[in-house]
């Protein structure tokens, strides 16, 4: 057997394991097809050659998403129908290349049930390392923990760190694996220098968390986090400098500011 029939065989093998609620075989079929030369797919082009400046993936819409779709081997490629070309490529290389743009991949639309649609936001999750980021579905919410002497303690160091524009928080579920905090870095600076004055708050903070749980941080920048979106759509900051500044009160022991002058 070739080498791109050992890796069809990976991807279509774990691709049959997939079922409603079968969030590990998912799993399962997201890791073949981010091995790099052992998850191969065949993407159908709509216009152009393989190789070809013009050429252009496919495109499908399910449910108000759109989707590239391809096949997982030669063998589906003739039983699909497709006349068109098309191009064999790493499924992390087209991960890269969709989730930017919110598309997703669709795997064997043409066999019975339709095939399995993968989402754009786990085709991210692909594309940057499969472990750094939670499997979805995720259910997320207001944490119910209450916590509160984390919450101030995180809030002060926040104040002495000038790059810290906002903190947020999430409850987070994955579908696979423990729930966790996470907290919504909102920065005004990625310089090194203040990464590291951030990280460093988070140090100091954290011993105040209990033992047993998980902290997580994301930065509320990233505009492909599903966490950083909800946040921003859902959680009103625990700490906003801005507004804890208009907040403060004005000079002038209360008398009102002079207008004017001599």
């Amino acid at each position: 057997m070739s080498a791109s029939g050992i890796a069809a065989g990976q991807v279509e093998h774990m691709l049959r394991q997939v079922t409603p609620g079968r969030y590990d075989a998912y799993e399962a079929l997201l890791r073949a097809l981010a091995t790099p030369n052992s998850g191969q797919i065949w993407m159908l082009l709509w216009h152009g050659q393989s190789g070809s400046p013009d050429a252009q993936y496919g495109n499908m819409e399910v449910d108000g998403h759109g989707y590239a779709p391809c096949v997982t081997s030669a063998q589906e490629l003739s039983a699909s129908g497709w006349n068109r070309s098309y191009e064999v490529v790493d499924g992390l290389d087209v991960a890269r290349t969709l989730y930017p743009d919110h598309f997703g991949l669709w795997l064997n639309p043409h066999a019975p049930g339709g095939g399995v649609g993968i989402p754009w936001l786990d085709l991210r999750r692909i594309a940057t390392g499969l472990d750094r980021q939670p499997a979805g579905p995720l259910r997320l919410s207001e944490p119910g923990i209450e916590i509160p002497h984390f919450y101030a303690l995180l809030a002060q160091n926040a104040h002495r760190t000038p790059a810290v524009r906002a903190l947020r928080r999430a409850w987070v579920q994955p579908a696979l694996g423990a729930p966790y905090l996470a907290i919504g870095l909102d920065v005004y600076d990625t310089s090194p220098p203040a990464v590291d004055s951030v990280r460093a708050m988070m140090q100091q903070s954290i011993g105040a968390v209990p033992d047993g749980l998980p902290v997580s941080t994301v930065a509320m920048s990233d505009e492909y986090d599903p966490v950083a979106m909800w946040m921003r759509a859902s959680a009103r900051p625990f700490y906003d400098r801005e507004a804890h500044a208009a907040q403060a009160p004005a000079a002038g022991y209360g008398y009102p500011p002079v207008q004017g002058g001599f």
